[in-house]
């Protein structure tokens, strides 16, 4: 009975794995963090017209890997730092044609 009572405070990852986004890498300056801008598509509540937020996140980025340009997936994670609440997770492809 004691491995059915450990298999019940086992959690997945798959359970916590936090909000997703798409955007693209604006800045990639300080040491392992990218920053991400992420837009949204969003209809005004009253004036019914469609709009496109914008918003900036810090992303943890371990070797500084992301490129300026390059469009990203990243994960919500646990705070890393004040104000990094994200990991990369995989580089969609590159906006910038290399010359």
């Amino acid at each position: 009975m004691e491995p059915e009572k450990q298999n019940k405070n086992i959690v997945s990852a798959d359970t916590h794995a936090g909000k997703t986004f798409e955007g693209v890498v604006v800045k990639s300056a300080m040491k392992d963090t990218a920053t991400v801008q992420v837009e949204r598509y969003v209809k005004h509540p009253k004036y019914k017209k469609f709009m496109r937020l914008s918003k900036k996140f810090l992303v943890h980025d371990v070797g500084n890997t992301a490129q300026i340009g390059e469009k990203v997936t990243i994960r919500e994670t646990r705070p890393i730092s004040k104000r990094k609440r994200f990991i990369l997770v995989s580089r969609i492809s590159s906006l910038k044609a290399d010359s």
